[in-house]
C-alpha cells in the first residue's frame, strides 16, 4: 500500500504551539462509525456522546524531562535526548545533536553537573552514553533537575523559553505515575483530561483503568519507505495490571475506550501475544503482564480489545495515521478515505493539530 495514501496538507497555522487555556476546553470531533456522522463539541462534554458504563483504558506513563544541554570541548552546544537506560541508571541510549561532531569528540559535559562519554552508536542513529555525575545520584535525578520536556520538533521553543514551566505541567497527563518516568513523548490523547472531568465521568458510572507503554522515539519518526507494509517501528516495553486485564474481558457489553494510540497498541499487543482469545487473558487475572511490542497496525486490521478510541490529529505519513485509518474501518481499507474526510473536516473547521492540538472520539 502506497505511503502517499496517508499524506495530507496542513496549514502551518493549525499546528498547535501551546495547549488550550484549560485542558478540557480543547475541541472534540466525534465520529460515529455506525451512523457515519460527525459532531463538534468540546472535550469537557465527551460524556454526552457515551453510553452507560464505559471502560476507559489510559496510559499512565510519566514523561521524563529528557532534553539535556551540554557543550563540547570546543564550546559548541550539544543537545541530548534521553531515550532509555542501556545497562544501568547512568548509561543511556540517547539522540544527540549534532551527532557526528559530538561522536567524534567522544564526550560532552556540563561543567557543574556531569561529563558524558559516548561509548557506542547503532543503526538507528542513537548513541550509548555514560554519565559521570558530580552531584546527582543518577540520570533520573539529573533530568528532573536540569532537563526540559522532550517536545516534538514541530513545537517551537527557545533553549531558554518562558513557556518551559507551562510545558512541564501540560506535556504530562494529570494521572501520570511519577514512578514510571520512562516516556520519551507524552500519550497526548490523555492531555485533555482534568481531574474534575475524570471525577465527573466516574460519578456518571464510567470506569478508568491504567496500563503502561513506555513511549519511545518511534513516535517522532515518519514512515520513510514507499510501501507502508515495509515500515518497522521501534520496540517499546509495556505492562498491564491484573485489574485492567479483567476489565478488558467484561461480562457485559461495556464499551472499551482506549485513550490514545499507545493504549490501543498495548491492548492489541496483549491480545496478539496471548493468541487473541479471551480465555487466555484469565491467566493474568492475578499477575501483571509485562512484555515488549513492535506491533505496527495498518489497514486492513482486526481489533480485539478496543471498541472506541480517543486520539489527537496526527502527522502525515506516520504510523499513527495508519493505525487510526485501520480503526475507522476494521478489517478493511475503507478507513483511508474516511480518515481523509475527517481530517478535511477538521482543517475546514480550524481544529488544532498534533501533540498540543484538539481531539477526536471515534465510536
Amino acid at each position: 500500500m502506497d505511503l502517499s495514501l496517508f499524506d495530507y496538507t496542513l496549514p502551518k497555522s493549525l499546528i498547535a504551539q501551546e495547549p488550550s487555556a484549560k485542558r478540557s476546553d480543547a475541541r472534540l470531533l466525534v465520529y460515529d462509525r455506525k451512523k457515519d456522522t460527525i459532531s463538534h463539541a468540546q472535550f469537557k462534554d465527551i460524556g454526552d456522546f457515551l453510553p452507560q458504563n464505559v471502560q476507559f483504558f489510559r496510559n499512565h506513563v510519566s514523561v521524563l524531562k529528557a532534553r539535556l544541554f551540554g557543550k563540547r570541548q570546543t564550546g559548541g552546544t550539544v543537545e541530548c535526548l534521553l531515550l532509555n537506560p542501556a545497562e544501568d541508571a547512568n548509561t543511556w541510549w540517547c539522540l544527540i545533536k549534532p551527532g557526528k561532531k559530538t561522536f567524534n569528540a567522544g564526550y560532552f559535559f556540563d561543567e557543574n553537573h556531569y561529563e558524558a562519554k559516548i561509548l557506542d552508536s547503532n543503526s538507528h542513529g542513537e548513541y550509548k552514553v555514560h554519565f559521570k555525575l558530580f552531584h546527582e545520584k543518577n540520570v533520573y535525578d539529573l533530568a528532573n533537575k536540569l532537563g526540559k520536556m522532550p517536545l516534538p520538533p514541530y513545537i517551537q521553543r527557545e533553549k531558554e523559553d518562558i513557556r518551559d514551566k507551562l510545558d512541564a505541567e501540560r506535556y504530562q497527563t494529570v494521572y501520570a505515575d511519577s514512578n514510571k518516568p520512562f516516556a520519551a513523548a507524552a500519550p497526548t490523547a490523555g492531555l485533555h483530561f482534568t481531574n474534575e472531568l475524570i471525577e465527573r465521568l466516574k460519578a456518571d458510572g464510567h470506569h478508568f483503568y491504567d496500563l503502561t507503554l513506555n513511549v519511545g522515539i518511534g513516535t517522532f519518526q515518519p514512515i520513510q519507505v514507499d510501501s507502508i507494509e515495509n515500515h518497522k517501528i521501534h520496540s517499546e516495553s509495556f505492562e498491564i495490571q491484573p485489574e485492567t486485564i479483567k476489565a478488558l474481558n467484561p461480562e457485559g457489553n461495556q464499551l472499551r475506550v482506549a485513550v490514545g494510540t499507545t493504549s490501543v497498541r498495548a491492548i492489541e499487543s496483549l491480545y496478539a501475544q496471548l493468541a487473541k482469545t479471551p480465555d487466555a487473558l484469565k491467566a493474568f487475572f492475578d499477575k501483571t503482564y509485562t512484555a515488549s511490542t513492535d506491533l505496527y497496525i495498518f489497514p486492513p486490521a482486526k481489533f480485539h480489545g478496543v471498541d472506541a478510541m480517543i486520539t489527537n490529529f496526527h502527522l502525515p505519513r506516520s504510523s499513527l495515521l495508519c493505525l487510526v485509518s485501520a480503526f475507522l474501518a476494521p478489517d478493511s481499507t475503507d478507513g483511508i478515505d474516511r480518515l481523509k474526510n475527517l481530517y478535511n473536516e477538521a482543517i475546514k473547521n480550524k481544529y488544532k493539530f498534533y501533540s498540543y492540538g484538539d481531539a477526536m472520539l471515534i465510536l
